[in-house]
């Protein structure tokens, strides 16, 4: 891969005459690329198992409170009846309870909840990192809780750009090389370059990690899960590690790209304030939707404080 080759360029020196591979550094480097496209599609998987306690809840049932859908736009993935239980040993923890949800193209989507109320796990199932324990989740008219393993790794691929708390930039390769991690590998990608551009770092393409600040990672980041060009964006606590002001410019590059490639978006944060942001907001609570409505008068993220 092209991105792999520009790495290991870098990593040769001089002795003399000769040039000599710096066979070590060489080797991390390959090691580096391999894994963080497996990460692309799995980062989410340590965030699976998680503390809930599966309280008895009457808070929303077969999509009681669910938000009316916008008949302009088209449904693009489908949850029903879904439930997740983890058990280990003979403790068994509901960390999902007979959830219904249906997404439509270009719609933001902030999904709020205490720790622990189920918001990662939802999240996860959607993107086809965890399968539910019950229910069924349609991708237009795809069942994905029907595919074996290879074809929902497929779906991951070509489908979801995964954006989460913690940047999992690879370390050695420049801003345009993390993004081709990815368009090397997906059916119909844009350029790194056009990615990043839509990001507002297209004057950063040739900087590692180490020389971009906390915001501009996130959007390398989120360059790299758009490049893809997904048909649904997760994004898991995207500013939680960020400071107000660099979160907002963070919220920005997502809601533009929202705008212009039409994905249907969803973003998990504790930070309520950010609802205002939404098309749509979902509540969570026990492993329940508690509250599923839509927002009249979204705000632009500039506008946002906390």
């Amino acid at each position: 891969m092209a991105a792999i080759a520009a790495a290991r360029n870098r990593n040769f020196h001089c002795k003399g005459n000769r040039r000599v591979v710096a066979t070590e550094t060489t080797q991390r480097v390959r090691a580096a690329c391999a894994g963080a496209i497996v990460q692309l599609a799995f980062a989410g998987a340590v965030m699976l198992i998680s503390t809930q306690e599966g309280r008895s809840s009457r808070l929303c049932s077969k999509g009681k409170h669910m938000a009316p859908a916008d008949p302009a736009r088209r449904a693009v993935l489908r949850a029903e009846a879904i439930s997740k239980v983890y058990r280990t040993g003979s403790v068994a923890v509901q960390a999902l309870q007979s959830v219904d949800l249906a997404l439509q193209e270009q719609e933001m989507v902030v999904l709020l909840g205490a720790s622990g109320s189920g918001k990662s796990t939802l999240l996860n199932i959607l993107g086809g990192l965890d399968r539910p324990s019950a229910g069924r989740v349609w991708f237009h008219d795809q069942e994905l809780t029907a595919l074996p393993d290879a074809a929902l790794t497929r779906y991951r691929r070509d489908n979801v750009g995964f954006v989460f708390q913690f940047y999992n930039l690879v370390p050695s390769l420049t801003a345009r090389e993390n993004v081709a991690l990815v368009t090397e590998i997906a059916a119909h990608p844009m350029r790194p370059e056009e990615a990043l551009e839509r990001v507002g770092l297209g004057q950063r393409l040739n900087h590692f990690p180490a020389e971009l600040s906390g915001g501009e990672q996130q959007r390398v980041a989120i360059a790299r899960a758009i490049a893809k060009r997904p048909a649904l964006l997760l994004c898991d606590e995207p500013t939680g590690a960020l400071d107000s002001k660099t979160g907002i410019t963070v919220l920005e590059a997502l809601v533009e790209v929202n705008r212009t490639l039409g994905a249907a978006t969803v973003l998990i944060t504790h930070n309520a304030a950010i609802q205002a942001i939404a098309d749509r907001v979902i509540v969570m609570a026990d492993g329940r939707i508690s509250s599923d409505f839509r927002n009249p008068s979204p705000v632009a993220p500039a506008q946002v404080s906390w």
